[in-house]
């Protein structure tokens, strides 16, 4: 494979997995940690342990994206309906992305919380919590998927 035609699919897999750290469903942080695996295929350039490490923290970072805003919900009060109300106001914003996708988030975990025989306060709350989680999960998707990005360059950088 020539190295123009991997770096370009690098960049398609980083890219991707960037918008995969916004978009639901989209496993972000390991589509951009399949551009290091193709490098390595084609070069074994990274080290062995460099790509253990961040294939860990890759699936840590995977494994968090889905309990940090549950988590973070339940610390401001949601209810298990709020959660679920949540996730399902997300998926239907998808189609206003991205303003809908937050909106969607909050109107469903609040509606969730309300149907739960919440008051109208204790629901904005647990809706404030569901979203502080949801954005500090996108950050930290972001975060890895722009370390993964970073060893994906200086490999470029060293071939160009």
């Amino acid at each position: 494979m020539s190295d123009l035609l991997l770096l370009s699919i690098g960049v398609v897999l980083n890219m991707v997995g960037i918008a995969g750290c916004i978009i639901p469903g989209l496993p972000g942080p390991p589509i951009s940690y399949l551009s290091l695996l193709i490098i390595q295929w084609q070069h074994s350039y990274f080290s062995t342990t460099l790509l253990i490490v961040l294939g860990i923290l890759t699936m840590v970072v995977l494994m968090a994206d889905y309990f940090i805003p549950i988590w973070t919900g339940k610390k401001f009060g949601a209810t298990k309906q709020g959660i679920r109300g949540s996730i399902i106001g997300m998926f239907i914003g998808i189609f206003l992305t991205p303003i809908g996708m937050i909106a969607g988030l909050i109107a469903g975990s609040i509606l969730g919380d309300l149907s739960a025989n919440r008051t109208l306060m204790q629901a904005g709350t647990a809706g404030i919590g569901v979203l502080f989680g949801t954005l500090l999960s996108i950050g930290i998707k972001l975060m890895i998927c722009g370390v993964l990005f970073f060893y994906f360059i200086k490999f470029a950088l060293s071939i160009l």
